[in-house]
């Protein structure tokens, strides 16, 4: 009941401050150009000039707060010792550089780039093109869709059950180790094998992020001009062709918007790795080796604020193409 009443506190003290706000900061700016007198026209305009920065200031202040400002300074601390006090220059960068944990953990990153985006985004464009043909479509987007509405963490807590490995002899809970025995194999420790343990984790986030996809892909598969499926279809294309010489090209840019989000979210994955595996058995991530330096043990404030910086620098370009791409697909 507690926990119930400081979030239904912070809910009305939230709604209550932003309304009052807009109240209060218009009244103070039609005060400050008042619509009337001899210069009436020259204050409605100033005021309307002003007036959207005063929607727009609480998004822009809590931006900065939350998302510009421990940018900078993860990026200052990166340049620091341990403890945030000394200047120690790029020190950690060359830490970093020869760290063999670093190392696994940018290969793996780089692992999940390659076929989580990919295997996401052509699992979605799969299940769009297939659930829109059918009668009971509808029904089968939104069980697909369904994990997108689970958590990371939560969603790694049901793979544990089906990953579960409990000896030899005993009895198999795990779904993948039931079904393996079931066809005459032996029990396996998935997680813990090397190298393809990290398949067995990223199956978990295709998993999540196929329904994504879906959603995308499906509203841009239904927005294709209908003149020129039947025209395909008169010159004799097969179904197989009309997707992919005429549905696919006309929604390429969708599928690289999709792509490039799924990249980005890619590229700060934390809470499976942390949930399954905590980086152990070869399957380290730099979000977890950087959660590793910042908050185990004796933290290191600068080695883990430089491996921000690193997944920062690997995330900006491809959120400014993602950006680039979805202005011009609203043009």
């Amino acid at each position: 009941m507690e926990q119930i009443a400081y979030a239904s506190l912070t809910i009305v003290i939230g709604v209550g401050g932003c309304v009052a706000y807009f109240l209060t900061s218009n009244l103070a700016l039609d005060a400050l150009f008042p619509p009337r007198g001899p210069h009436a026209g020259a204050n409605i305009n100033r005021a309307n000039a002003i007036r959207p920065w005063l929607f727009l200031f609480p998004a822009i202040f809590m931006l900065g707060l939350y998302l510009l400002y421990p940018a900078v300074y993860s990026g200052i601390l990166s340049l620091m010792d341990s403890g945030g006090e000394t200047f120690v220059g790029l020190d950690n960068y060359a830490f970093l550089a020869r760290d063999a944990k670093f190392q696994e953990s940018l290969r793996n990153n780089l692992l999940w780039l390659v076929v989580v985006p990919a295997a996401a985004t052509l699992f979605g464009l799969l299940a769009a093109a297939l659930t829109d043909r059918l009668k009971w479509g509808a029904t089968a987007q939104s069980l697909i869709f369904m994990p997108m509405a689970i958590s990371f963490v939560g969603a790694a807590v049901i793979w544990k059950f089906i990953y579960d490995y409990r000896g030899e002899g005993q009895e198999q809970i795990g779904v993948l180790n039931a079904l393996w025995v079931a066809l005459g194999g032996e029990p396996q420790a998935w997680v813990t094998i090397p190298f393809w343990n990290n398949f067995f984790l990223m199956a978990i986030l295709i998993w999540i992020q196929t329904g994504f996809a879906m959603v995308i892909l499906s509203a841009a598969l239904k927005g294709i001009p209908e003149e020129t499926i039947e025209a395909a279809i008169i010159d004799g294309a097969t179904p197989l062709q009309v997707f992919l010489k005429i549905k696919v090209p006309q929604i390429w840019g969708t599928i690289a918007v999709v792509w490039t989000t799924i990249t980005v979210l890619v590229l700060k994955i934390f809470d499976i790795v942390f949930a399954m595996t905590n980086g152990q058995w070869g399957t380290q991530v730099l979000a977890n080796y950087m959660y590793d330096w910042m908050f185990r043990g004796t933290p290191d404030f600068g080695r883990g604020s430089a491996i921000v910086m690193v997944i920062v620098a690997l995330v900006i370009p491809i959120m400014i193409w993602n950006i680039r791409n979805a202005r011009k697909e609203m043009r």
